[in-house]
Order: C-alpha cells, then sequence, then structure tokens
C-alpha cells in the first residue's frame, strides 16, 4: 500500500509540471501572463485534488496487485 506522504510528494511533482506546461499554453492561448497563469493555477489545483483523492482509491483496491 502507498504511503499518504508518497501520493501526496507524486501529486505536488506532477502538478507542478502541469502548473508549467498550463501556464505556456495559457500564455500563447491569450497572449497573456496573468490570464494564462490564473489558468493554470485553477487548473493545478483542481488537478492536485482530483489526482490525490484517484491515488487514494486506487490505493485501497487490490486488484491487479501481487502480492
Amino acid at each position: 500500500m502507498e504511503t499518504r506522504k508518497r501520493s501526496i510528494v507524486k501529486a505536488l511533482v506532477w502538478n507542478a509540471i502541469g502548473l508549467a506546461v498550463m501556464s505556456l499554453v495559457g500564455f500563447v492561448l491569450t497572449g497573456s501572463v496573468a490570464t494564462g497563469g490564473f489558468i493554470a493555477v485553477v487548473n493545478t489545483v483542481v488537478g492536485f485534488c482530483m489526482y490525490l483523492g484517484y491515488e487514494r482509491v486506487w490505493a485501497n483496491i487490490r486488484w491487479g496487485r501481487h502480492v
């Protein structure tokens, strides 16, 4: 089973990567650093919460594990 700390660290790293990519995409699409940054931050917060919950659910599912 995966620990909560590991799940949180994985989610933070993944979302840092997503924040950088989404900031760039938001800037390219809008031409505004502020708007692109806002879009990226909202996406990161929502994505972090969803990813963390998703990881915790799967941490409790035994299917496909070799113990």
